[in-house]
Order: structure tokens, then sequence, then C-alpha cells
């Protein structure tokens, strides 16, 4: 599969579906992502191992985050980290880099 993704509407696939996505992502310690949002999906993450830092907030192991269409998020990880990630529906290129616009 690729970076982790292994369920989706995307190939290669275990399952092709539309309804959802799925995957086991692992990150190193010290690995910061540029800010980003997803347009319409909605993901929710289970940290298996590690500690992530998103803003102020501080995640272990065993805590579930949701993540929301529009929300910007950028994580650090600050350990080395595994996450199972749910995101629905499968949207390949729904995430967006940087902030969602202001309405004007």
């Amino acid at each position: 599969m690729k970076e982790g993704w292994f369920i989706g509407a995307f190939l290669p696939t275990a399952l092709l579906t539309e309804q959802f996505e799925v995957a086991y992502k692992k990150h190193k310690a010290g690995e910061v992502w540029p800010e980003h949002y997803q347009r319409k999906a909605t993901e929710v993450n289970l940290l298996v191992s590690g500690v992530i830092r998103i803003g102020e907030q501080m995640l272990y192991a065993g805590d579930i985050f949701t993540v929301f269409p529009m929300e910007p998020i950028k994580p650090e990880f600050i350990t080395n980290v595994a996450l199972v990630v749910v995101k629905t529906p499968s949207l390949p290129g729904d995430k967006v880099l940087g902030r969602p616009s202001s309405p004007v």
C-alpha cells in the first residue's frame, strides 16, 4: 500500500471503498508536519504509541483525537509514534496545506 494507507478509494488498496480510509502510520521523533486541513473529510486518530503535540495539547498512547473538516492541524511528533487513522469519506486529494480562508 502507500504511506500506511490500506483501505479507501485509491490503488493499491486492500479494500476499495469511497466510504472511508484506514491507515497505520509511523512517524519519527522530531518530525513536524506543515499545517493542513481536510476540506470535507473527518479524521479519527488512535495514538497507538508515542507522544504528539498539537498546538498546546500533548497526546499520549491510547488517546483518540478527531480532526473535523476545515479544522487546521499541525502535529509535532515528540517521540516515535504509531497511529491508526480512519478518515471518512475517502476523498483522495481532500488534504490542503495551510489554513482555510476565512469568509469575507
